[in-house]
């Protein structure tokens, strides 16, 4: 028997911090039910599609400051619509079918939750995304 959406659910992780209560907007509910943990699960890979991002931009990343490689990540998530569409691609795919019949009622305002939530996913991990250290040796 296919129990697709119960799977996806039981698989994300909990997150405490993210409560839910009766005064919150839907996008806000949305956001920590469902949003929230799928970033979370799906951190690790988030992480590879944006060191494979450096990549395919001729690993300038590499050469620059803290400060400008926030810049790279936030302009590369709000900028890069092609970057953009695959993040919100890799997210949108652990939605159950229900959550994401929710979604589409106001794609717009969850887009910008899900791609700041996956921005600060990525700044926390800005010290993942040092040069390789075959890149260093060829260098």
């Amino acid at each position: 028997m296919n129990d697709r959406p119960n799977d996806i659910k039981r698989i994300r992780p909990e997150i405490p911090s993210a409560r839910v209560h009766d005064q919150m907007s839907s996008e806000e509910r949305f956001q920590n039910e469902t949003i929230r943990p799928i970033i979370k699960l799906q951190s690790p890979l988030l992480i590879e599609v944006f060191r494979n991002y450096i990549a395919k931009h001729k690993n300038v990343f590499y050469d620059l400051s803290i400060q400008k490689r926030t810049d790279y990540i936030e302009n590369a998530i709000h900028k890069d619509m092609k970057f953009r569409n695959g993040l919100k691609g890799i997210i949108i795919g652990q939605f159950t079918v229900e959550e994401y019949l929710t979604y589409i009622q106001n794609s717009s305002a969850l887009n910008k939750r899900m791609m700041n939530i996956t921005k600060e996913r990525l700044l926390s991990n800005v010290q993942l995304f040092e040069r390789p250290i075959a890149l260093t040796k060829a260098s």
